[in-house]
This record gives C-alpha cells, sequence and structure tokens, in this order.
C-alpha cells in the first residue's frame, strides 16, 4: 500500500475572538467560499504556511512509515491557503529527499494553459528527481466562478487540457495543437519530466461515474475523497465494469481513498482534534450548492448521484447545519455543527481516537474498499504539538498494523503492481473489487 497524509492548508486564527469571529461569518454563509479576504492576516498566513511546509518534512525525516504528502489547491477562501499547490510542490521537492509528492490535483479548466500546467510540472518533477505524482482533476464548481471558466465546458476543458499535457510529455515538439478550446502555434516545451515516459498519474474524486469510467478508460487510480464506504464501492464496480471493457481486471492498485482520521495519546485528546475538523462546517461548508453546482458543470447521472450521497452531510454544498435564517442564534447553529461528531464516528466519516481505538476501524474501512492507496485527512484549527503528535501516532503505531492487514487482504500500491497490468478473465468479466456488505452502515 501507499501510504501518505494529507491537510487542506486552511487558514485559521489561534486567538479565539479572531477565530470566533471568522467562523461567524462562515456559519452565517454556509460557506467558505466568499468569505471577504479583509479577514486575512498577513503574518498569520505566512506562519502557517510555513508551518504546512515544516510539519512534512519533518514528518519525512522522522516517519519512515509514510511513502508520501498529498497536496490540492482551492482558490477564493480560507478552506485552503494553497491556492497554487504547484509552489508548494516544488518547495518539498528541495525540501524533501524521500516523500512521494502527489498533487490531487491541478484543475485544468481553471488553470487556460494546459501548456504551462506540463512545463511547470515537468520541472517540480526534475527537481524531486521522479518523485511527482500529478493529478487532475476538473475544479469545484466555485473554482470555475473564481477563475473566469465556464463551467458548461468544464469536461471538454479538463480532457482536452490532459490530453494536450500528455502530448507535451511524450511526443518530440515543435508541434502544433489545434484543438476546440486550446491552440498553440507552437508546442516544444524543453523542460520533460524526469520520469519516463511520464510520471504516474491518479485522479481524486466525489463518485462521479464519468470521472470513474475516464480513468478507467486511461489505466490511471481513482481516489475517492471521504465518500461514504456504500457509494464508493458502487463506483469501484462501476471503474472495473468499464476496466474489463478495456481488457484488464481492475484491483488495488486501481484504488485509492481520503479519510479523516485523527490519532491521540487519549480518547478525549483525540475527539478533541476530530471536533476540530468540523471547524465552520468544514467540507460541508466548502462552498453553497449554488456555487458548489452551477449550471452545466454535472452530467444528469452524476447529479443523481451526488443527491443520493447528500445523505451525507460532509459534502461539500450541503450544511450541517440547515438552511440560513435571518434570525438566527449563530451558538445553537455552532451546537449543531459541533454536535455531528457522534454520527460521523459512528459511520466511519471520521476515525478519532487512541491507536487501539482507531486500528480496528481503519480495518474495517479496507476490508469494504481494498484500496492501494490510502492517505490520512489531518485538519482543524489544532496547536501543532497536537498536529504532529497525531502524524507521529499514525505513523508509528497505525501505519504498521494497516501494512500488515494489506498483506493480509493481498492490497498492491501502483507501485508494486502497474495498474492495468492484469488481464481480464476469459469470461470477460471482472472480478469483485470491494465488499460493501462488510459494512452495515455503523461501527
Amino acid at each position: 500500500m501507499h501510504m501518505m497524509w494529507f491537510t487542506e492548508r486552511a487558514y485559521h486564527e489561534e486567538d479565539p475572538e479572531k477565530s470566533r469571529v471568522l467562523e461567524d461569518e462562515i456559519i452565517r454563509k454556509r460557506s467558505f467560499y466568499n468569505t471577504p479576504n479583509d479577514f486575512f492576516d498577513r503574518q498569520t498566513g505566512a506562519d502557517l504556511l510555513n508551518m504546512y511546509i515544516d510539519e512534512k518534512v519533518w514528518s519525512e525525516e522522522n516517519l519512515p512509515e509514510f511513502d508520501g504528502v498529498m497536496l490540492n489547491e482551492h482558490h477564493g477562501t480560507p478552506f485552503c491557503l494553497g491556492s497554487v499547490m504547484n509552489v508548494e510542490a516544488a518547495i518539498l521537492a528541495k525540501a524533501t529527499n524521500r516523500f512521494k509528492i502527489a498533487l490531487l490535483g491541478n484543475p485544468i479548466p481553471t488553470v487556460h494553459s494546459p501548456l504551462r500546467l506540463a512545463e511547470e510540472l515537468a520541472m517540480i518533477d526534475l527537481f524531486s528527481e521522479g518523485r511527482l505524482i500529478p493529478g487532475w482533476v476538473r475544479g469545484a464548481g466555485c473554482e470555475q466562478l473564481a477563475n473566469g471558466a465556464n463551467p458548461a465546458f468544464n469536461r471538454e476543458l479538463f480532457e482536452e487540457g490532459h490530453d494536450l499535457i500528455l502530448k507535451c510529455w511524450t511526443e518530440s515538439g515543435p508541434f502544433r495543437w489545434e484543438g476546440k478550446h486550446y491552440h498553440y502555434r507552437h508546442v516544444n516545451p524543453w523542460a520533460k519530466p524526469y520520469q519516463e515516459p511520464h510520471p504516474q498519474m491518479w485522479i481524486p474524486g466525489l463518485v462521479s461515474p464519468d470521472t470513474a469510467r475516464w480513468c478507467a478508460q486511461k489505466r490511471y487510480p481513482y481516489v475517492a475523497l471521504a465518500t461514504y464506504p456504500e457509494p464508493t464501492a458502487e463506483l469501484w464496480n462501476i471503474y472495473a465494469e468499464e476496466a474489463a471493457k478495456e481488457g484488464y481486471q481492475a484491483g488495488s492498485e486501481n484504488f485509492g481513498y481520503l479519510q479523516p482520521i485523527f490519532v491521540g495519546d487519549t480518547q478525549e485528546h483525540a475527539e478533541e482534534m476530530g471536533k476540530r475538523f468540523l471547524y465552520g462546517g468544514h467540507f460541508a461548508h466548502f462552498a453553497r450548492p449554488e456555487w458548489m453546482f452551477p449550471p452545466g458543470y454535472n452530467s444528469k447521472e452524476a447529479t443523481a448521484r451526488l443527491a443520493r450521497q447528500f445523505a451525507n452531510p460532509n459534502l461539500p454544498g450541503r450544511s450541517m447545519a440547515g438552511d440560513w435564517t435571518e434570525h438566527e442564534d449563530i451558538n445553537e447553529v455552532r451546537s449543531k455543527i459541533y454536535g455531528r461528531f457522534p454520527d460521523a464516528q459512528e459511520d466511519l466519516q471520521m476515525i478519532a481516537g487512541t491507536p487501539d481505538y482507531v486500528i480496528p476501524r481503519v480495518k474495517k474501512v479496507m476490508e469494504v474498499l481494498r484500496p492501494g492507496i490510502f492517505s490520512f485527512w489531518i485538519d482543524g484549527p489544532v496547536p501543532r504539538a497536537d498536529r504532529q503528535r497525531c502524524v507521529e501516532l499514525l505513523g508509528t503505531e497505525v501505519i504498521p498494523a494497516m501494512r500488515e492487514y494489506g498483506r493480509e487482504l493481498g492490497l498492491k500500491s501502483p507501485f508494486e503492481r502497474k495498474p492495468g497490468s492484469v488481464p481480464i478473465n476469459p469470461s470477460g468479466i471482472s472480478e469483485k473489487v470491494a465488499w460493501p456488505e462488510a459494512f452495515d452502515g455503523k461501527y
């Protein structure tokens, strides 16, 4: 298995009063996106960004059980300070020596220049001498608004941009590119990736069947972002069915899972960290639904699946605290948000506890989904020492137990078995890739 950890690198204030005022604003809007940047303090931002880099470097130096770290990017929101994650990745490429640097992912439709992306990522792979894992995303609906991209062309921009980047990395230039959306008279990037013919590519998502089928056709691993186990297992099967049409058997090397997990020396301390993950509504308040899912952004099938997933209040665009009312009591709404914590623990949308508490529950997730890639999601406005202790306990206590269980289940990472390399059986029908019946909805 490939084990990594991830944080959104959120902006938050240490001062309790400043933190409360900012959280009140997020709760009122039911959205991190569109929070005025007047709340941003330059020194706080500098301190946080440096902390987020430093703790990743520390984990590489001190915790050999981790294979790497994961980055992403968002725009116009305190939810994520990493608005240009390629800058962070370039820093980590020089500041680390061993870690894989997974970018999940670059939002092709909002960048406007796939050629520039191809050059930036090639340089990062060269700096790191082949430790880059690029990943591609369509970018959330609000990212289209923040970057002036037409959401109706989102998937077309994504697929055409991907094809151009791949050609930049694998074919000789100069060449001309005349597509539907991108036009270049001269394409000849001199900086090509260190890895040949190109770095392995992973795709993150929120149970979109369109993306899963596209991944299967490209033989790219699909990484589910903290989605419910049952629909995630169902999506694995959609991927596997498409893989069978392409002539190969999907396996653990094709699938990854991101999960919020918090570990402490005591159950009480870990649960306090877990509750802070719900700050302001967290992922659920990433953006309001009208910004998250603008017209034309999703297909009808993807929209229908998301509607089913909306039983999960942790998804972006679905408020944990109900609809906004003009005369609402903010403290009452805040209590409702943090009151979700026991349910999140019980349905395994979050795991917070001592190593003895966490290990059997994460094993259950492994038993259901059989992922070859696993990322721990560590977030929330908690002290730096608590974050570091959490990462330390994951590396020294939790990951060794997961690796042992992964060997029992026969789980392979994409670096142990090439995705798409196992031929489909003579019947042409995919073998089972997930075991949803192992999960009864609660732990």
